[in-house]
């Protein structure tokens, strides 16, 4: 047996972490998470020692449907489940000396334990193997719905209720409700704001949506008590505000003429044509009940009524006049100081009435669920939690931790507010309960999630309920050396530069988040370049005379990006650029070894397009984009309407004219010139209708394609795979929607509603599959590549950042809790953005934390619109280089990238130069078809027998005669009754 672990320093966190009470873990990037979560497994399901008695292990030994493991995707339940299963199994053949090698933590347990108790721990591990199918590795979900259904006297809910993903027309319906039995009633001056606010109850239902992920509490108040007394409050101070403006404007019309008569004004500054539509608005204002006052001009600047104040009328007056303001005048001026201020602080119906709505509409939508029997995904989460929170909630926890002594929460920093306030209801993590343990296990750098939901104060305030019970994982196990002393060093600078951290986040002088270098132990070869190695982290500096636009960084990035790539690709051929073990050959590097990490859509069709051009073949993944906002949705949609009703000139004309069928002009125009062709295809559309009519709409689907010839026609195209692929992707959901649908209008009615509003049942079977899983590049957005590892990453354009505005509303944090707000101030709009720095810092963690050996980075300094100043300061990567100072000549950028330069760790280089180099992928060796030949033994020969052949004794020449023929006739006298047995020895 193996002796690699070797214990003269502290033993690996999974033999030393206790089993006991609440902990937290903290796993940064490539520390072997799931490799620490499958170990602690292994000790749960061994049990303590016998004669031993160790406190840091569990009192008794588990099976895997005692121990929970609770993770949030599908995908990685799976992958643990898997993961658990070959580490027990692994860990079983050790204990049977069956495992030459095996990994040092099995090792280290077989040490631990006395040899005459092997073949038990080996059959502990065994079972467990076996028991994998019945573990409790789940989703949070679906372990929430498990836990209703199985505890629903405790729980108050119903035994068996429906999962609906799709909670669409059910939230419409509910809202339509809400419209007749709240604004139908409505009259006079809140119907006017109903109509003009609100419009229709689907306009409603999207203003209202962000609300409803809130925990809103419906009012006893009607909405028209609500609007009522708001509009009187509102009307009673507009009037006290409008009243002295209807004295005052006569005499404003009258000083300015005078003025301007005079030429006390400076021409360009003041005149009749500038302060006559300033003060027609204001008596507009003054003279309409109720109305509005903007104080914006019509291309949207603020300052309209600058001259109708006191620093804007001395600014406007010629020098060495003098101006005698009347009492009236005066009067006005100072009442302008503040009118805009004052009318911002006005009631605010919008509020007010949006969470009404959201109040009626969260508790007449749960009444509809519960008189369905269904829920959706976050109503498990909901009603459990209500459960726990309830009357017989302490019972119901008291259950729980029985079934589950032992919890591990894997990512937990993707853990939201009622997610943890469920495990905190059942394991009491404040209390550090000894006899069950909760483990949560997450890094908050990776807290990268917020607009799902997920919430890094709630990672917080369970570091401050573990306190004094914390662990860290501090060797990353996936990157090369010099790659995480690059990433050490980057985070290291700021967080030492920097008063709120490398992760800005610095509250009232405490750090909650700093950045802990971590030791690597991953990677035994070197990436090399011309036999020398090379820089773990390069930083491409495109320098400009001024800042350039988000466009053209973009596109002039991706050209240089591509054709640092094509020489990487075309180095790699020649053995010049690739990865060596020490002594060893150069294993060049191919396509499949690169990613490029972007932030949108657009980025990724950039790249991709400049990679197309130079021969490179790429695959782009997303975890955002909804298959149903793709063109070829679209053309199935016109395809379906076309098949149902192929006697519709036009909409047989438009699915034909469709840009996926591809039809040449001179067909579509043979189409209208020649009428028999035009019956051929209208009798093709019959036949697809008939096939639908009979076998279903996958079929009919699969056939136009290929009588159309698309899957040759659009693999000749540069993304054609990505199209066939959607097209079939779209096929298959349509053929599983068809099942619950009934008729072909109904199917093309529910693909229509998908296409209005693609993605918003959240279902992860609308999200683009991937088209290829062939040896090609891979553009990845970041937030997809959580978890992913690549030899070689670009990140092009890192340095572009989409900063808060105040045009929408925005989630803010005030202490642990996230709140919406409606209509944000200048100081909420600060605090937004400031979040969204922290989590645009993290995101940046992620993506270089991603590369095993090496990392390219994009920057220039950046401008927004037509301005000339510099806005690259909102980005992450500026905060990790000066703390956000803003760029203030072409030259600073460079002389601040030169701080991070490191000989063999960090490189900062000129963009690389944008020439026409193509790659040539190299050609594939020629492949030979040929038949595959059987490799089993023969099978046993047959013999044919009748009753009357058993029973006169003559079967046994048919068993003596291995070579008699099975097929020879019948005997005389036999019976026409016939079996087949096989042939060889019988009982």
């Amino acid at each position: 047996m193996s002796t690699s672990y070797v214990s003269n320093t502290q033993p690996p966190l999974a033999l030393r972490c206790p089993l006991r009470g609440s902990r937290l873990i903290e796993a940064s990037a490539g520390t072997g998470k799931t490799f620490t979560i499958s170990a602690l497994y292994l000790r749960l399901v061994l049990g303590q020692i016998a004669g031993q008695d160790n406190e840091l292990d569990f009192p008794r030994a588990l099976l895997p449907p005692e121990i929970l493991v609770v993770t949030f995707t599908e995908a990685a339940t799976q992958e643990l489940r898997d993961r658990i299963r070959a580490r027990l199994v692994d860990a079983a053949k050790a204990f049977r000396h069956e495992l030459a090698d095996p990994d040092p933590i099995i090792t280290a347990l077989c040490e631990q334990t006395p040899t005459d108790q092997w073949p038990g721990c080996a059959r502990k591990l065994e079972i467990a193997a076996q028991w994998m199918d019945q573990a409790a590795v789940s989703t949070i979900h679906s372990w929430c719905q498990r836990m209703l259904r199985e505890h629903a006297f405790d729980s108050g809910s119903l035994f068996e209720q429906t999962l609906e993903t799709d909670q669409r027309d059910l939230r419409a319906q509910v809202v339509r409700d809400y419209w007749r039995e709240q604004c139908y009633p409505l009259t006079g001056q809140a119907l006017d704001w109903v109509a003009q606010n609100w419009q229709t109850p689907g306009a409603l239902l999207q203003k209202v949506l962000p609300l409803l992920q809130e925990e809103t509490a419906s009012q006893p108040q009607s909405l028209r008590e609500i609007l009522a007394g708001l509009l009187a409050e509102r009307d009673r101070a507009l009037q006290q505000m409008k009243a002295p403006w209807t004295q005052w404007l006569d005499p404003l019309v009258t000083f300015y003429e005078h003025s301007c008569e005079a030429g006390a004004f400076n021409g360009n500054k003041l005149k009749p044509a500038i302060f006559q539509p300033r003060l027609e608005r204001l008596r507009q204002w003054c003279e309409t009940p109720g109305a509005e006052l903007s104080f914006r001009d019509g291309t949207g600047k603020t300052g309209y009524f600058k001259r109708f104040t006191h620093e804007g009328l001395q600014d406007a007056r010629k020098k060495g006049v003098v101006l005698e303001l009347p009492h009236a005048v005066q009067h006005a001026l100072d009442d302008m100081e503040t009118l805009e201020q004052r009318l911002e602080e006005l009631p605010d119906l919008q509020q007010a009435a949006l969470r009404h709505a959201a109040g009626w509409i969260a508790e007449r939508f749960e009444q509809e669920q519960r008189r369905r029997a269904q829920m959706g995904f976050d109503d498990m989460l909901k009603r459990l939690d209500v459960a726990l929170q309830g009357p017989n909630g302490k019972r119901l926890g008291e259950v729980i931790r029985t079934q589950f002594p032992v919890a591990m929460i894997d990512e937990f920093q993707d853990t939201d507010p009622l997610q943890y306030r469920i495990f905190d209801a059942v394991y009491r993590v404040a209390e550090n309960d000894q006899d069950t343990a909760l483990l949560l296990i997450g890094d908050p750098k990776q807290a990268i999630y917020s607009f799902r939901g997920a919430d890094i104060h709630t990672y917080l305030r369970a570091r401050r309920d573990t306190a004094g019970r914390h662990e860290n994982l501090d060797t990353n196990f996936r990157s090369s050396q010099a790659m995480v002393d690059a990433v050490n060093r980057v985070f290291d600078l700021a967080e030492t530069n920097n008063a709120q951290g490398a992760f800005h986040f610095n509250q009232v002088g405490d750090n909650p988040l700093p950045f802990l270098s971590v030791k690597a132990n991953g990677r035994k070869e070197v990436w090399q370049l011309q036999g020398v190695a090379a820089p773990a982290l390069s930083v491409w500096h495109l320098s400009a005379d001024e800042p350039l636009t988000g466009e053209a960084y973009r596109q002039q990035m991706a050209e240089h990006c591509a054709t640092a790539m094509v020489d990487l690709l075309n180095a790699g051929q020649r053995a010049e650029a690739g990865f060596a073990l020490p002594g060893g050959p150069v294993v060049g590097v191919k396509p499949a070894d690169m990613a490029v990490l972007v932030r949108t859509g657009r980025e990724a069709q950039c790249i991709r397009r400049e990679l197309a051009v130079r021969g490179v073949r790429s695959v782009y993944l997303s975890d955002k984009d909804s298959v149903f906002a793709s063109l070829e949705a679209q053309d199935l949609l016109r395809w379906l309407r076309a098949c149902a009703d192929p006697g519709n000139d036009g909409l047989l004309r438009a699915a034909l004219a469709s840009a996926s069928l591809g039809l040449s002009w001179a067909e579509l125009e043979r189409l209208n010139e020649d009428e028999r062709y035009w019956e051929q295809r209208v009798d093709q559309f019959h036949g697809f209708r008939r096939l639908w009519l009979r076998q279903g709409v996958l079929p009919m689907l699969q056939q136009l394609l290929h009588a159309f010839q698309l899957p040759a026609r659009l693999l000749q195209q540069s993304d054609g795979e990505r199209r066939l692929t959607n097209l079939l992707h779209l096929a298959e959901l349509l053929q599983r929607a068809a099942r619950e649908l009934d008729g072909e209008q109904a199917l093309i009615r529910h693909l229509h509603e998908l296409l209005l509003n693609p993605g918003d049942s959240g279902a992860e079977e609308q999200i683009l599959r991937l088209e290829s899983d062939a040896e090609l590049v891979k553009v990845v957005t970041i937030h997809k590549s959580k978890g992913l590892e690549y030899p070689l990453v670009f990140l092009p354009f890192i340095g572009h950042s989409r900063p808060a505005d105040g045009k929408k509303p925005l989630w803010l944090h005030h202490g642990d809790t996230r709140q919406l707000n409606l209509a944000p101030d200048d100081e909420a709009v600060v605090q937004a953005d400031a979040e969204r720095l922290g989590e645009d810092l993290r995101l940046l963690y992620v993506a270089l934390t991603r590369a095993r050996h090496a990392c390219w980075l994009g920057l220039a300094d950046l401008k927004r619109g037509r301005s000339d100043k510099s806005v690259l300061h909102h980005s992450a990567i500026a905060w990790l280089l000066t703390g956000g100072e803003q760029v203030q000549q072409p030259a600073q950028l460079a002389d601040w990238l030169r701080a991070w330069e490191e000989p063999q760790t960090i490189a900062v280089v000129p963009a690389p130069e944008v020439v026409g180099t193509v790659y040539q992928p190299p050609a594939l060796a020629p492949v030979t078809l040929r038949e595959r030949q059987p490799e089993h033994p023969a099978f046993a020969r047959w013999w044919i027998g009748s009753y009357s052949a058993l029973t006169g004794g003559h079967d046994t020449d048919y068993f003596a005669d291995d070579k008699e023929d099975i097929f020879a006739p019948i005997r005389p006298g036999e019976t026409a009754t016939m079996h087949r047995f096989p042939r060889g020895p019988q009982p």
